[in-house]
């Protein structure tokens, strides 16, 4: 979220800072452009701060019997964490694969439980184990 916020306001100070040249339509297009890039900033911004809120309301000591939010799910070739959309985490030599609750992926493993067997990319997986 710093790293959002920091490309936001180097976005604006550019803006700010472009000077009216002799090419005319230039500036014009330069600080739209600056606008535009804070804009998305501000937005993606937003957008992290609200799964941040989700992520601090969910309870992972919970071990939940059906896929929900916090859930760890361990597939027979490739293992889900259900809480954030950052991507991969080598945990002690496993590769787990941190998705958002609101992810494509997820949205498919909710609510199933163990030896439920899921679409995942075109790939059926079977759930070993749920935490």
């Amino acid at each position: 979220m710093n790293s959002l916020r920091k490309a936001m306001n180097d976005a604006q100070y550019l803006a700010n800072e472009e000077t009216k040249s002799s090419a005319g339509d230039k500036y014009e297009t330069s600080r739209a452009r600056g606008h535009l890039e804070k804009d998305m900033y501000a937005r993606q911004l937003v957008e992290t701060g609200k799964e941040m809120a989700s992520l601090m309301g969910i309870d992972c000591s919970i071990i939940n019997t059906t896929v929900a939010p916090g859930s760890l799910v361990r597939c027979e070739s490739i293992s889900y964490f259900v809480l954030a959309g950052i991507g991969k985490i080598d945990f002690n030599g496993e590769l787990i694969y941190a998705i958002s609750p609101n992810a494509p992926v997820a949205k498919s493993l909710l609510g199933k439980r163990k030896d439920d067997v899921v679409s995942i990319n075109n790939g059926m997986h079977q759930i070993k184990e749920i935490f």
